[in-house]
Protein backbone atom coordinates (compact mmCIF):
# COMPACT_ATOMS: atom_id res chain seq x y z
CA UNK A 1 0.00 0.00 0.00
CA UNK A 2 1.46 3.41 -0.92
CA UNK A 3 2.13 5.98 1.78
CA UNK A 4 -0.94 8.22 2.11
CA UNK A 5 -0.48 11.86 0.96
CA UNK A 6 -0.68 14.80 3.38
CA UNK A 7 -4.30 15.29 2.39
CA UNK A 8 -5.20 11.86 3.80
CA UNK A 9 -4.46 12.98 7.38
CA UNK A 10 -6.76 14.81 9.76
CA UNK A 11 -5.45 17.68 11.96
CA UNK A 12 -4.92 16.38 15.50
CA UNK A 13 -2.78 18.86 17.49
CA UNK A 14 -2.14 22.37 16.18
CA UNK A 15 1.23 24.09 16.09
CA UNK A 16 0.01 26.53 18.78
CA UNK A 17 -1.14 23.70 21.07
CA UNK A 18 2.21 21.94 20.68
CA UNK A 19 4.30 25.05 21.31
CA UNK A 20 2.28 25.97 24.41
CA UNK A 21 2.79 22.45 25.79
CA UNK A 22 6.54 22.50 24.98
CA UNK A 23 6.89 25.78 26.90
CA UNK A 24 4.95 24.31 29.83
CA UNK A 25 7.11 21.17 29.88
CA UNK A 26 10.28 23.25 29.57
CA UNK A 27 9.32 25.40 32.56
CA UNK A 28 8.59 22.31 34.69
CA UNK A 29 11.85 20.62 33.70
CA UNK A 30 13.89 23.80 34.24
CA UNK A 31 12.42 24.19 37.73
CA UNK A 32 13.15 20.55 38.58
CA UNK A 33 16.76 20.74 37.36
CA UNK A 34 17.61 24.15 38.76
CA UNK A 35 20.19 22.75 41.21
CA UNK A 36 21.81 20.27 38.81
CA UNK A 37 25.22 21.01 37.32
CA UNK A 38 25.49 18.03 34.96
CA UNK A 39 22.35 17.59 32.88
CA UNK A 40 22.52 15.60 29.65
CA UNK A 41 19.46 15.85 27.44
CA UNK A 42 19.29 12.67 25.36
CA UNK A 43 17.26 12.83 22.17
CA UNK A 44 15.88 9.56 20.85
CA UNK A 45 16.34 9.86 17.09
CA UNK A 46 14.83 10.38 14.70
CA UNK A 47 11.32 11.26 15.81
CA UNK A 48 12.13 13.37 18.88
CA UNK A 49 14.60 15.74 17.21
CA UNK A 50 12.02 18.46 16.45
CA UNK A 51 10.54 18.23 19.97
CA UNK A 52 14.00 18.30 21.57
CA UNK A 53 15.10 21.32 19.51
CA UNK A 54 12.12 23.31 20.75
CA UNK A 55 12.28 21.97 24.32
CA UNK A 56 15.94 22.78 25.03
CA UNK A 57 15.29 26.45 24.25
CA UNK A 58 13.28 26.51 27.49
CA UNK A 59 16.00 24.86 29.60
CA UNK A 60 18.97 26.40 31.45
CA UNK A 61 22.17 27.02 29.49
CA UNK A 62 24.13 24.42 31.45
CA UNK A 63 22.59 21.41 29.67
CA UNK A 64 24.49 19.33 27.16
CA UNK A 65 22.83 17.32 24.43
CA UNK A 66 23.44 13.87 23.03
CA UNK A 67 21.64 11.58 20.65
CA UNK A 68 20.90 7.90 20.24
CA UNK A 69 18.74 5.92 17.91
CA UNK A 70 16.64 2.89 18.65
CA UNK A 71 14.31 1.09 16.33
CA UNK A 72 11.30 -1.08 16.94
CA UNK A 73 9.00 -0.29 14.01
CA UNK A 74 11.12 -1.55 11.09
CA UNK A 75 8.67 -0.11 8.58
CA UNK A 76 4.83 -0.32 9.36
CA UNK A 77 2.63 1.48 11.81
CA UNK A 78 2.96 -0.81 14.83
CA UNK A 79 5.96 -1.66 16.98
CA UNK A 80 7.52 -5.03 16.18
CA UNK A 81 8.25 -5.56 19.88
CA UNK A 82 11.95 -6.08 19.13
CA UNK A 83 14.17 -3.12 20.06
CA UNK A 84 17.69 -2.52 18.81
CA UNK A 85 20.35 0.21 19.19
CA UNK A 86 21.15 1.77 15.84
CA UNK A 87 23.29 4.63 17.24
CA UNK A 88 24.58 5.10 20.80
CA UNK A 89 25.52 8.08 22.97
CA UNK A 90 28.80 9.85 22.31
CA UNK A 91 29.51 10.95 25.90
CA UNK A 92 29.54 9.20 29.27
CA UNK A 93 26.54 9.75 31.55
CA UNK A 94 28.01 8.43 34.80
CA UNK A 95 27.07 10.68 37.76
CA UNK A 96 25.02 12.96 35.49
CA UNK A 97 21.32 13.79 35.48
CA UNK A 98 19.85 12.42 32.27
CA UNK A 99 16.68 13.66 30.62
CA UNK A 100 15.50 11.34 27.85
CA UNK A 101 13.40 13.16 25.26
CA UNK A 102 11.07 10.94 23.24
CA UNK A 103 8.38 11.73 20.70
CA UNK A 104 5.86 9.05 21.69
CA UNK A 105 5.58 6.27 24.25
CA UNK A 106 3.01 3.62 23.48
CA UNK A 107 3.88 0.00 24.35
CA UNK A 108 6.67 1.04 26.73
CA UNK A 109 8.93 -1.71 25.35
CA UNK A 110 11.41 0.66 23.68
CA UNK A 111 11.67 2.95 26.71
CA UNK A 112 11.98 0.02 29.10
CA UNK A 113 14.87 -1.30 27.00
CA UNK A 114 16.51 2.14 26.93
CA UNK A 115 16.08 2.84 30.64
CA UNK A 116 17.67 -0.49 31.53
CA UNK A 117 20.58 0.10 29.13
CA UNK A 118 21.24 3.61 30.48
CA UNK A 119 20.90 2.61 34.17
CA UNK A 120 23.83 0.24 33.64
CA UNK A 121 25.96 3.33 32.92
CA UNK A 122 25.39 4.68 36.46
CA UNK A 123 23.84 8.10 35.91
CA UNK A 124 22.92 10.17 38.96
CA UNK A 125 19.31 10.19 37.77
CA UNK A 126 17.21 9.45 34.69
CA UNK A 127 13.92 11.13 33.85
CA UNK A 128 11.81 10.55 30.79
CA UNK A 129 9.97 13.29 28.90
CA UNK A 130 7.61 12.34 26.09
CA UNK A 131 5.55 14.60 23.91
CA UNK A 132 2.86 11.96 23.39
CA UNK A 133 1.70 9.00 25.48
CA UNK A 134 -0.69 6.27 24.28
CA UNK A 135 -1.62 4.39 27.47
CA UNK A 136 -4.11 2.15 25.64
CA UNK A 137 -1.19 0.41 23.88
CA UNK A 138 0.95 0.03 27.02
CA UNK A 139 2.50 -3.41 27.52
CA UNK A 140 5.30 -2.42 29.89
CA UNK A 141 5.02 0.38 32.44
CA UNK A 142 7.76 3.00 32.38
CA UNK A 143 8.18 6.00 34.70
CA UNK A 144 7.14 9.07 32.70
CA UNK A 145 8.27 12.21 34.52
CA UNK A 146 6.92 14.64 31.91
CA UNK A 147 4.08 13.99 29.45
CA UNK A 148 2.91 16.51 26.89
CA UNK A 149 -0.32 14.95 25.64
CA UNK A 150 -2.11 11.69 26.43
CA UNK A 151 -3.72 10.51 23.21
CA UNK A 152 -6.00 7.68 22.07
CA UNK A 153 -4.74 4.80 19.94
CA UNK A 154 -4.39 6.69 16.65
CA UNK A 155 -1.46 6.65 14.24
CA UNK A 156 -0.01 10.17 14.25
CA UNK A 157 2.50 11.99 12.09
CA UNK A 158 4.13 15.41 11.96
CA UNK A 159 6.33 17.40 14.32
CA UNK A 160 9.04 14.73 14.01
CA UNK A 161 6.74 11.71 13.81
CA UNK A 162 6.81 9.89 10.50
CA UNK A 163 5.31 7.26 8.27
CA UNK A 164 8.05 5.53 6.28
CA UNK A 165 10.32 8.54 6.79
CA UNK A 166 7.84 11.11 5.50
CA UNK A 167 5.90 13.95 7.19
CA UNK A 168 8.42 14.73 9.98
CA UNK A 169 8.61 18.35 8.79
CA UNK A 170 4.95 19.23 9.47
CA UNK A 171 4.56 21.94 12.13
CA UNK A 172 1.51 20.24 13.61
CA UNK A 173 0.46 16.67 14.38
CA UNK A 174 -2.08 14.87 12.22
CA UNK A 175 -3.78 11.49 12.51
CA UNK A 176 -4.77 8.96 9.93
CA UNK A 177 -8.51 8.61 9.53
CA UNK A 178 -9.60 5.45 11.31
CA UNK A 179 -10.54 3.62 8.08
CA UNK A 180 -7.07 4.26 6.60
CA UNK A 181 -5.49 3.10 9.84
CA UNK A 182 -7.42 -0.17 9.65
CA UNK A 183 -6.14 -0.79 6.11
CA UNK A 184 -2.53 -0.16 7.17
CA UNK A 185 -2.94 -2.48 10.16
CA UNK A 186 -4.00 -5.28 7.79
CA UNK A 187 -0.89 -4.64 5.66
CA UNK A 188 1.30 -4.95 8.82
CA UNK A 189 -0.18 -8.36 9.73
Amino acid sequence: MPVPPFSAFEPFLSEDEIQAKVAELGAAIAADMSDSENVVVVCVLKGAVVFMADLIRHLPQNVTCDFLRLSSYHGGTRSSGTVRFDFDLTQPIEDKDVLIVEDIVDTGLTMSFLLEALQARHPRSIKLCTLLHKPSRQVKEVPLAYVGFTIPDRFVIGYGLDLEGKYRNMRYIAALPEQTEELLAKVDE
